[in-house]
Parts: C-alpha cells; sequence; structure tokens
C-alpha cells in the first residue's frame, strides 16, 4: 500500500519540460527541476504547460495509438489475435474486459498523469509575476482545457472517478481524494474550466506556430459537446433540454468562428494531407508529430498497413495491419468516396480483409523507416458541424439538423438528405434522422475516436446491447458480441485503484 501511494505521489508530482512551437515536441527530463522550485518566471510555467501537452500525447493517454480504448470497444474495428499480450488488448472489443488488465491501468494512470501536470500549474500559476496578463491568461487556459479533457474522457470511460483538483504532494492529501466523486459533479468541474478556457485570451484560431495548442474554437466546440453529452445521459442539474440549448450555444459559436463557407470548400483527403496538416482550416485540434524524427514521428501509417500493400508507407508491412469490421465496411453507401479513401482491401493471403488506409505519408521524408508526419486530429469542423445537427435533432430543429447533415453529405458528393431518404435502403437502414446523423458520424469521422462516445449518447444501456447483439456477427471478427451486457457501458476500476479503498472506490456494477 505504502508502495503504490509513493508510485502514485511520484506521477502526481511530476511536470515534463519542452520549449515552445513545433520544439515543444522537444521533450526533456521531466524530473530535472525539484516541483517546489519549478514555477518562478512564466518561462517556468510554458514549461509546465509543454508538460501537459507531452502527457496527452503518450499512446496511453491520448495519443494516435490509444484508439484502443475508443475505436476498439465500438463496432469500427478490433482484433483477430486474442492471444497476444495475454490477450489483453483483445477484451476491449471482446466485451471481456477485467479489472486487471494492465493496458487499462495504464490508461487511467496515463490521463490522470494529465491531470496532476495541468493543476501543478493551475494551483501555481498565481504565485509567478507575469508582465502579460494576456501570458498568463493563456497558460491558464490551455491547463485549464487540458484538465477538462482528461476529466471528459475519465467521466465517460468509468463514470464517478476520483476528482483531484488540488497539487498532491503527500500521501494524507492523496488519501483524502481516493474516492469516487458523482458524475455530475465531475462534469461540473469540466464546464468550469472550459469556461475558463473560452473566456481567456486564447485566439480564435491558433497560428501556424502554435499548431498543436488550444485555441478558443477548439474550447466552445468541446464545451458544446460536454453539454450535449449531459443532455443525452441525463446527468443531474439541469433538463435535457436546457443542457441541448447549452450545447447548440457552443457549438454555434465555434461554427461561426470557422474561416471557410461550407465545409465542400475543403477536400475530405487534404483534411489527412501531412503537407496542409498546419494551414488546413478544418482542423481546430490535433496533436503534432514530426515527419522524419526517430522519435517524435507518425506510426500511424505504418502501422495500419497490411502485409503487400504500399498505401500508407514506404515502410514494408510485417503484419496484417489494424483490422476493419465489415460492419463499418458495409455501411459505406454506394460511391462513397470516403470509403476508399480510409478503408482497402488487403489481398494477401495471410491478410485477405480490410485495414486503415486513412493516414497515409510515402514521402521521402518519411522515409522506408515510415517516421511519419500525420497529426492526430482531436477535433475538427466536420465534427463540429455533425454535433450541431445531433443537437438540433434532439431539440427538435429538424430543418437547421437536416442542413448541417447536408453540408458533410454535399461534400463526399452524396445526395442530400431529403433525396437519400427516398432510397428504399437508406431509408430502411436509417429510418429516423437521429440514426441518420449516427451513420454520417461513423463513415466521416471513422478511425478518429469519436465512435465509442457516440454510441453512448445515442443509446441507453439496454438500447446499447440490443445495439450490438443485433449485428451479424460474420462482420465483426472473432469477438464476441453475445458478451456485450449493460456492465459494459462502463469500464471496470482498475483493481489497484479499487484496493486502495473498496469502500470509497466501490467497483461498477457487474466486475465484482
Amino acid at each position: 500500500m505504502k508502495k503504490l501511494i509513493v508510485y502514485i505521489l511520484t506521477v502526481l508530482v511530476s511536470a515534463a519540460m519542452f520549449s515552445c512551437g513545433e520544439d515543444f515536441l522537444d521533450i526533456s527530463d521531466p524530473n530535472a527541476v525539484p516541483s517546489g522550485e519549478f514555477l518562478t518566471t512564466p518561462a517556468d510555467v510554458e514549461a509546465a504547460v509543454n508538460g501537459i501537452y507531452a502527457a496527452i500525447r503518450n499512446n496511453s493517454a491520448l495519443g494516435e495509438s490509444s484508439g484502443l480504448y475508443i475505436d476498439e470497444r465500438s463496432d469500427d474495428m478490433g482484433r483477430n489475435d486474442n492471444q497476444s499480450n495475454a490477450g489483453e488488448p483483445f477484451q476491449f472489443n471482446d466485451f471481456s474486459l477485467i479489472p486487471s488488465n494492465t493496458y487499462l491501468k495504464n490508461h487511467w494512470s496515463a490521463l490522470y498523469t494529465i491531470v496532476s501536470r495541468a493543476n501543478y500549474v493551475i494551483n501555481n500559476i498565481e504565485s509567478v509575476a507575469y508582465s502579460d496578463d494576456n501570458l498568463k491568461s493563456s497558460h491558464l487556459a490551455q491547463a485549464s482545457y487540458l484538465r477538462a479533457l482528461a476529466y471528459y474522457h475519465l467521466v465517460r470511460k468509468w463514470g464517478g472517478v476520483p476528482l483531484v483538483t488540488i497539487e498532491v504532494k503527500t500521501p494524507d492529501e492523496l488519501e483524502a481524494v481516493t474516492y469516487r466523486e458523482t458524475e455530475a459533479n465531475i462534469y461540473a468541474q469540466i464546464i468550469a474550466d472550459l469556461e475558463v478556457a473560452t473566456s481567456s485570451t486564447l485566439p480564435d484560431h491558433q497560428p501556424i506556430s502554435g499548431k498543436g495548442r488550444v485555441s478558443k474554437v477548439a474550447a466552445h466546440a468541446l464545451l458544446g459537446e460536454v453539454y450535449l453529452t449531459m443532455g443525452s445521459n441525463e446527468i443531474p442539474g439541469k433538463s435535457p433540454s436546457e443542457y441541448f440549448s447549452l450545447s447548440k450555444q457552443n457549438l454555434e459559436t465555434a461554427y461561426q468562428k470557422r474561416t471557410f463557407g461550407d465545409l465542400k470548400e475543403i477536400s475530405y483527403e487534404s483534411v489527412f494531407d501531412v503537407d496542409q496538416k498546419s494551414t488546413n482550416p478544418e482542423i481546430i485540434f490535433q496533436i503534432v508529430y514530426r515527419q522524419g524524427d526517430q522519435n517524435l514521428s507518425s506510426a500511424v501509417a505504418r502501422n495500419n498497413q497490411a502485409l503487400g500493400e504500399t498505401i500508407n508507407s514506404q515502410r514494408p508491412a510485417t503484419g496484417s495491419g489494424t483490422r476493419v469490421n465489415l460492419d463499418l465496411v458495409n455501411e459505406y453507401e454506394e460511391n462513397d468516396p470516403r470509403k476508399d479513401f480510409s478503408v482497402n482491401y488487403a489481398e494477401d493471403a495471410r491478410v485477405q480483409e480490410y485495414f486503415i488506409s486513412k493516414y497515409r505519408d510515402v514521402s521521402d521524408a518519411a522515409g522506408v523507416n515510415g517516421f511519419g508526419g500525420n497529426d492526430h486530429i482531436m477535433m475538427r469542423y466536420a465534427d463540429v458541424i455533425l454535433l450541431l445537427a445531433e443537437v438540433n435533432e434532439r431539440l427538435g430543429n429538424t430543418s437547421e439538423a437536416i442542413a448541417m447533415l447536408n453540408q458533410v453529405r454535399d461534400r463526399a458528393g452524396l445526395p442530400l438528405y431529403e433525396q437519400a431518404m427516398q432510397n428504399p435502403d437508406y431509408a430502411t437502414q436509417f429510418p429516423t434522422l437521429k440514426l441518420a446523423i449516427l451513420h454520417e458520424r461513423r463513415v466521416e469521422l471513422a478511425f478518429e475516436q469519436k465512435r465509442w462516445y457516440d454510441l453512448l449518447r445515442a443509446f441507453n444501456n439496454s438500447e446499447l446491447v440490443m445495439y450490438f447483439k443485433e449485428k451479424d456477427q460474420s462482420e465483426y471478427g472473432i469477438a464476441n458480441l453475445q458478451n456485450i451486457s449493460e456492465k459494459d457501458r462502463y469500464y471496470p476500476i482498475p483493481f489497484d485503484e479499487y484496493q486502495l479503498d473498496p469502500e470509497r472506490m466501490y467497483q461498477n456494477p457487474g466486475y465484482n
């Protein structure tokens, strides 16, 4: 127990440091400066804020390979390997997750590392003398946004979790915060943090030199999504309609700050073009990777590529890539160009299944080692537009919802919603506007770590179970759809965390 507390304290008081611009990818020793002596100048705060960005970049947190915790939980993708790493990654898609899963624990810890580094900035920034109040506001806003982002992932995956907003320095302080707070209180803190960001001096959009940093548009968009989630999940505090109205207000603020007209002015392919990642006006917030750098490059293109394929990377694949469920492949409409861009079929006799081709870098700069330049897109305008469609549908604003939905369909060159509903196949598969929007989000945002959360907003616990069990097992791989039950709405509390205080860190139902 003491050993575990010491380990947690080590995580909580660490702060990574690295310089600004794209140079903030150059991470130095996170323990080089004692935390109690660190924040004395704005430059110190800048380094500490950069440490929070380093934490979200971790693949056990929110980095490009963290899809295990979201996309592989959904119906979009998975794996047919139930043996590697003791079969633990397979448990996410198979709905056989157990509290002792080490990937689950690593994810929990990585998210709380984000929280602890943000807390360090937020709790110490007032002791620093700033000559530029705008810079102070920006630093506080970035730290607050990133803490909110971490808690937003925590509360949707686990429900009530420990709410830590202080800089934990002692075992007694740690023990005092080691209990599960209510979901309503977690969301209240998320909102408070995001309101710090929306009322700050952050720019609406970051300039090229600031790509990878939070903007005011990102803050409004995330706050809008948070309110949408609260209304969809009937979080206590306000009525669903009140939450939806607040959601619409913030999403519209983000939408109105765009620097383009209609979405069709930006090609779908260009959003994922490594040469346009810093200039594409659709991208709102991204985690930056450095092309050609062995340590700081993106691996998403080469890791997704299957044997015998060359569409993603110059690096020859040695495995089957990332398996895409036929359930998703078959949901693309006829002549949807997003299908051929996002997924391809691997012909090699050892694979013969679909793999992800959405992320590509075949440049000589990435080379035969596949040191790609893809950024991990956390938020883009198509996402905001479809969230606006969703919240307007919830509010009964049918014409506004359809107009937003049609922007995305128009860019894809597909029939607009009214025309599509005249197609018996489309109308049968998506008989309601709600399901049509859910479908559009699935094919537009595939493999962008949105799908599982979309399903959690769309369906209550029993509906979610029914939704999965009605699927065709043959289109899903070897993961057993029949395993899902209402307990799978949440992840189990990691065993080590539960053991800290079995009463106050009580386990989620169905995992005892």
